[in-house]
């Protein structure tokens, strides 16, 4: 199969394949890329990156508050690029679950 025909076919999934396939290529290219987990009776089951209590729906909120990925870097220094972007991917396929998490999370005071 030719590098363009797994493009065609690859346009043709749904995003959350989509985001699926792009984890499992971040994971091959860097060791550092952990992928995403959701563990019962950790962060109350949410979406986080694997092997850390980090949950997704916290780090997409702070990109939006304006945190950028190198004060995030900074801020959790045991994460990598590589996680991040398994994040951002995640969080483009779950966009319901991302919001919905927020907001509970807002909700709590």
């Amino acid at each position: 199969m030719t590098r363009q025909e797994i493009e065609e076919q690859l346009l043709g999934l749904s995003l959350a394949d989509k985001a699926d396939i792009i984890q499992s290529l971040t994971k091959n290219l860097s060791t550092s890329g952990r992928g995403i987990t959701k563990t019962p009776g950790v962060c109350g089951g949410e979406a986080c990156i694997a092997g850390t209590r980090i949950a997704i729906w916290l780090l997409v909120e702070a990109l939006q508050l304006g945190i950028n990925e190198a004060q995030l870097l900074q801020d959790y220094p045991h994460i990598t690029a590589a996680d991040l972007v398994n994040t951002w991917a995640y969080a483009d396929a779950h966009p319901e679950e991302i919001t919905a998490a927020i907001f509970a999370n807002n909700q709590v005071a």
